[in-house]
Parts: C-alpha cells; structure tokens; sequence
C-alpha cells in the first residue's frame, strides 16, 4: 500500500478539523478542496469571506462547504482574546493580545489550542520562525519534551522505502539532552508512517574512529536515549555509511542492531540534517515531505515557502493523522 493511502486509512470520515491561515493561496485552496472532497479531513480557512470566495472562484473551486473565519467578525473573539492573555502568563496585556491575534498564523494557533481545530498547516508565504513561534507560545511541548523539532519524512515511489531525517528545521546545535529528545521523537514519528524505527546518531565518526567534541555530544545523546528510551533500538555515533549500507556496517559496526538497517537517522546540529536531506532529494531522487514539527502538545505543520499543492495536501494530511495518534 502506497505511504500516504495508510495515512487516508487512518483519517477518513474521521472529522479531523485543520486550520489554514493562508487561505488566499492558490496552493492552499487547491489541496483544502481535494482533502475535503475526499472526506479526509475538515479544512478551516482563515480570512475575509469574500475574499476567499473570490480568490476559490478564480480557480473553479467551490466554497460552500468550507469553514470560513474571519478574525475581524469572531464572535468568539473576547474568549480568545482572554485565554490568549491568560496563556501568555501576563507577558501581554489586552490591548496587545488584540493586535498580536489579528496575525492569521497566531489566531490560527489559538483555534487549534481552544479546540475549534485539531492541528495548522502554514508556512506556504510566511516564514518558519512565523509559524513556529506561536505555537511554542501558545501550544508549547507535550510534558518531558524540551525543544520542538522538526523531521522530513524521505521516500522513493509508492514509499517501499522510507525513512525519517531529523532535525532538518528548528534547533540550529543542539546539546546532548535536546539531541537525545529530538531522536525519541523521531521515533514516534517513525511509527505514524509504519516505520519501525531503528535510530541512528549522525556523526563524521563511527565507534570512535574520530575524536572531538562534536563526536563526544553524539555519544553522550546516545547513552541518554538509551537510559530514557531503553526499548528503543538506537546507536551511535554512526557515520552514514555506517547507518545505512549493510556491508559498510559489517566493518565500521559489526554486531551493531542498528548500523546497516538505521530507518531514523538523526543529525548532530541543523546544518547537517538540512543539508542531508536536500542532497537527498535532489541527488537521490527521495520526496522530501516536511518539516514535520515533533513534540508539541498538538500539531502544527510548516510548509516549505517553495511548496506546490501536492506538498499542502500531503503535509495536511500527515497532520491530521498526527492528530488522530494525539486523541
């Protein structure tokens, strides 16, 4: 079964409720339309009604059965205005809640966290620290998770091979502690596609081979994972070789459960694990579907700004199945 028909399985009929404060996209428009059409999830469109009517008609779409709100006439407002207040712990007043919530990526994420939807897809024209920064505001990580992360979801075809990347978004260099979180997450997320996860701990070191301490961050993460996590099937530190290819396992890793058969590989600090998964992409031919943000109370999904229809569609559904493993 092709990667994202599970995912369908797991949604369909479900009345997951996703908000998208990019409504006036094309792009956003076409994938609402199509998840909607085939019953997978509740799209919720943030805006001025005429304006999205306009801009859905522009593309043959029809709007009747789509959730439209709009941020100038909710007449929930007060409520959110209040609880919004209340989140921040006194960090805003009022009057500044009333303009910070007139941001469609902030009002989106209180609808998320006051239950009007289940989970938020931006981040097609606004940036990650735009989209991300409310939700560790407002939603924040789930009890015993420090940071937020986020992990690309790799595969070839119909998804016969698959596996996740991670951090590819969020923590620029992580310590040992926050890389150990990072990856116990990216198992999680390994399990949402069906992946059974076997996590490897990126280095340019394999067993010792190298000495620094970038290589001595990996294997302190990995000792931690394995006193936190101890089912977990984790090693490292691996060079990628070493994680992926069997017969470079057997000499830099032998014995090793993991080394040879990593499907979760976790990179040492941002500027590898983004660099890893483009080479993927564009040398390897693998989609690369994602960020995936790990370890928020609910889920909040950032769109890469270059993003067509299919990356909405596939990225909305991913969180609506998020959403589904969360209830």
């Amino acid at each position: 079964m092709e990667l994202f028909d599970n995912l369908k399985a797991k949604v369909i009929n479900k009345n997951v409720k996703i908000v998208f404060p990019e409504a006036l996209d094309p792009r956003i428009l076409g994938a609402a339309a199509r998840l909607k059409a085939e019953e997978l999830l509740e799209p919720i469109l943030i805006g001025k009604p005429e304006e999205i009517v306009k801009a859905a008609h522009a593309r043959g779409i029809k709007t009747s059965n789509f959730t439209i709100i709009d941020p100038d006439n909710y007449d929930q407002w007060d409520e959110m205005v209040e609880s919004f207040v209340e989140r921040r712990k006194g960090k805003v007043s009022k009057e500044d809640a009333e303009k910070i919530l007139k941001d469609v990526n902030y009002f989106g994420t209180m609808l998320t966290y006051m239950g009007t939807a289940d989970g938020m897809v931006s981040g097609a024209i606004h940036s990650t620290g735009d989209t991300v920064r409310p939700a560790l505001q407002i939603i924040k990580t789930k009890p015993g998770v420090s940071r937020t992360s986020g992990a690309m979801i790799m595969f070839h075809g119909r998804g016969q091979e698959r596996y996740i990347f991670s951090d590819c978004a969020i923590n620029v260099n992580p310590n040992a502690e926050e890389l150990a979180g990072i990856a116990i997450e990216s198992a999680k997320t390994a399990k949402l596609f069906d992946i059974e996860p076997k996590v490897a701990m990126m280095s340019f070191s394999t067993k010792g081979s190298a000495k620094a301490p970038e290589v001595d961050k990996v294997v302190e993460a990995t000792k931690l994972v394995k006193e936190m996590a101890p089912d977990l099937d984790i090693d490292g530190e691996l060079q990628f070789d070493a994680a992926y290819a069997a017969s470079v396992a057997q000499l830099k890793a032998p014995g090793s459960d993991v080394a040879g058969k990593a499907t979760v590989f976790v990179f040492p600090e941002l500027q590898s694990g983004n660099i890893g998964y483009k080479i993927a992409q564009r040398l390897g031919n693998f989609e690369a579907i994602g960020p995936i943000l790990q370890g928020l109370n609910k889920p909040v999904s950032d769109l890469s700004r270059g993003a067509n229809e299919e990356d909405v569609y596939k990225l909305a559904l991913i969180t609506a199945a998020q959403a589904m493993m969360d209830k």
